[in-house]
């Protein structure tokens, strides 16, 4: 296995010391292995694309563990009313829908790629949830976890609509 697809592993392992440490109300420690967590998808694809070091595990599993992260951190954000059920729902609806789409794609043979909207709603989360972390020990980011947060929502809409029109063909078979 190699170093870029060991990070993602690392992303992954990662999400259940996160959400103790979270649970637990230890919003430093768990803001320091998110953060942590989040730097490894950037430098796992840097370092994959420098050293073509691309497989079919990383092109799957990347996404994947980046969503296992942001998703559970919404999820416990959303048990503890940071922000509100509905739109944990919105974004997962937009997950399964693309996921989907991906599905239906792949079984006639089309690879569907990531488009700059989805890897922009990507970001924003992870920028987000780190602001939303601090919110609750020091209200200096409240609002600016909240703009992120919301930003990333109206991406994550805009970003499932694109993925359905530039798609459309999926739907037709």
């Amino acid at each position: 296995m190699n170093l870029p697809n060991k990070l993602t592993l690392a992303r992954i392992i990662a999400v259940p010391f996160f959400v103790v440490f979270y649970m637990k109300g230890m919003a430093i420690i768990s803001l320091i292995i998110f953060v942590l967590a989040s730097l490894t998808d950037m430098a796992d694809g840097k370092i994959a694309r420098k050293y073509n070091l691309i497989t079919n595990f990383g092109k799957i599993m990347d996404p994947l563990a980046d969503k296992i992260l942001v998703y559970a951190a919404f999820a416990l954000m959303v048990a503890n009313g940071t922000i509100p059920a509905w739109t944990l729902i919105i974004i997962l609806a937009r997950e399964f829908l693309v996921a989907g789409v991906r599905t239906v794609a792949a079984s006639t043979g089309i690879v569907i790629a990531a488009d700059m909207a989805g890897k922009i709603k990507t970001v924003l989360q992870m920028f987000a949830v780190p602001c939303l972390i601090i919110c609750t020990v020091h209200p200096v980011l409240y609002y600016c976890g909240y703009v992120l947060f919301y930003a990333s929502l109206v991406m994550t809409v805009i970003s499932g609509a694109n993925y359905c029109i530039k798609n459309k063909q999926v739907f037709a078979n």
